[in-house]
């Protein structure tokens, strides 16, 4: 196996094929990724057909918003994969992880007992007002919702972005019109984020990883 590495994005490692974390929780697995350790180190195989964000990793990204003290805005956190390897990204910072699902939310819960930097949020993304008390304000903003509003939803998050933060939107083409071509709709994205009050820094479609979905990544003015 050859040796694991620092890779060009912070907090990031890999092998020259696969990329990893550094596990914050050694000895435990969230969703039967391999783990590997390496000079005293245990990394958490990310696996970019089950993160959107690993997959973005994987094709290249330019702008990279998490460090070690990050506080992150999850929206659309599910059963806690991607959450949990921004965890080992952002040890030092609060992840707050919004999941409307209980059923996932609960895996989310579980996950969040042995990662005290994960705070999950029972709660709909497109009603921010409902976690406005809880949420402060961060330097990163995330989301993987796949509704047919998610460039709204988005939008009304972004009261939560400080100033020169960073957003990733993740956009499933099909959620938000089945029958347009998926370039149609990252153009109609670009178009409705070119009216909120960022600045779209690139744009990086998941396949093969991700069928029909691609990552906007803005600037908060």
């Amino acid at each position: 196996m050859a040796a694991i590495h620092r890779s060009d994005i912070p907090h990031v490692y890999t092998d020259g094929q696969r990329v990893y974390t550094a596990n914050l929780a050694p000895g435990v697995a969230v969703y039967g990724e391999r783990l590997v350790t390496q000079d005293g180190v245990e990394y958490r195989t990310w696996d970019p057909r089950r993160s959107k964000l690993a997959a973005l990793v994987r094709k290249g990204v330019g702008v990279f918003p998490f460090r070690r003290r990050t506080d992150v805005l999850y929206l659309g956190a599910a059963q806690g994969t991607t959450v949990s390897h921004l965890s080992d990204i952002c040890v030092e910072g609060t992840i707050y992880s919004v999941e409307v699902s209980r059923r996932a939310f609960q895996k989310l819960f579980e996950i969040s007992e042995r990662r005290p930097n994960i705070m999950p949020i029972l709660g709909d993304a497109g009603a921010p007002e409902a976690y406005l008390r809880i949420v402060g304000p961060v330097e990163a903003l995330y989301q993987d919702v796949a509704q047919r509003d998610q460039v709204d939803i988005f939008r009304k998050n972004l009261r939560f972005l400080r100033p020169e933060g960073v957003g990733i939107l993740i956009v499933k083409a099909r959620s938000v019109d089945v029958a347009a071509k998926p370039k149609d709709v990252y153009a109609e994205v670009r178009r409705d984020l070119s009216t909120a009050n960022v600045d779209v820094l690139e744009m990086t479609e998941l396949d093969p990883f991700a069928k029909d979905h691609a990552a906007f990544v803005v600037e908060k003015h």
